[in-house]
């Protein structure tokens, strides 16, 4: 009898890991080339299986884009909503919220490019961007418009829009990732050091409160 250690990846005998063997290198894949530019069979090679397993667990190649968009989406959303389901009190819970965000796509940095490719791919398939704002965006939006409204009304953050601040604190949390490979060109520093997303998480929470909290008894108008 085989036992379980000895059924290889690549097979049906191991599905999650080889579903998420083939979902770590179609990420990796579409991040590089685009929807159009990915082929399967390098998918398939780098995640150590053959294409017939792949078509195994998806279909076609519109599928697994499919499914890389859930899981990019889907993570993301886990971690926003486990920061903001803390009981801690509205400031607290904003740092809370931007240290999630900002690790989560630290661990995963080609997560901005497909979400980017995505917003520019947009028009070719409305259906897919409303599923994923139904699923995803809107959800976080109202968690955080929550947040908002909960620090305005305890005195803790100043009356914000959250049609124009959300996005804004978004880009500031995300658009690093983007810009990493011009700034290391740039700077000759590498921004994904662990040192370097040190200093920049801090520096997005100092940016943030800065634009949201109120100092004092004055706030800013």
């Amino acid at each position: 009898m085989i036992s379980t250690r000895e059924i290889r990846l690549g097979t049906r005998g191991r599905p999650e890991q080889s579903r998420a063997a083939i979902l770590k290198a179609a990420v990796r894949e579409f991040a590089r080339e685009g929807v159009s530019g990915a082929r399967t069979d390098a998918i398939a090679r780098s995640a150590g299986v053959n294409k017939a397993l792949l078509y195994y667990y998806f279909k076609d190649k519109e599928a697994l884009y499919q499914a890389v968009l859930d899981e990019v989406f889907s993570g993301v959303r886990a971690a926003i909503h486990n920061a903001l389901s803390q009981k801690l009190p509205p400031r607290e819970k904003l740092a809370r919220y931007v240290c999630a965000h900002f690790d989560y796509i630290a661990s995963n940095p080609l997560y901005p490019r497909i979400v980017q490719a995505e917003f520019l791919r947009a028009g070719r398939d409305p259906s897919r961007l409303e599923r994923i704002a139904k699923n995803y965006f809107r959800p976080v939006f109202l968690e955080l418009s929550a947040l908002l409204k909960e620090g305005e009304q305890n005195g803790e953050f100043r009356r914000v829009d959250p049609i124009h601040f959300i996005p804004s604190m978004i880009s500031v949390i995300v658009f690093y990732f983007n810009t990493a490979p011009i700034m290391k060109l740039m700077t000759g520093a590498d921004p994904m050091s662990p040192e370097k997303l040190a200093e920049r998480r801090s520096a997005i929470i100092d940016f943030i409160s800065a634009a949201l909290l109120i100092h004092g008894k004055g706030e800013r108008k």
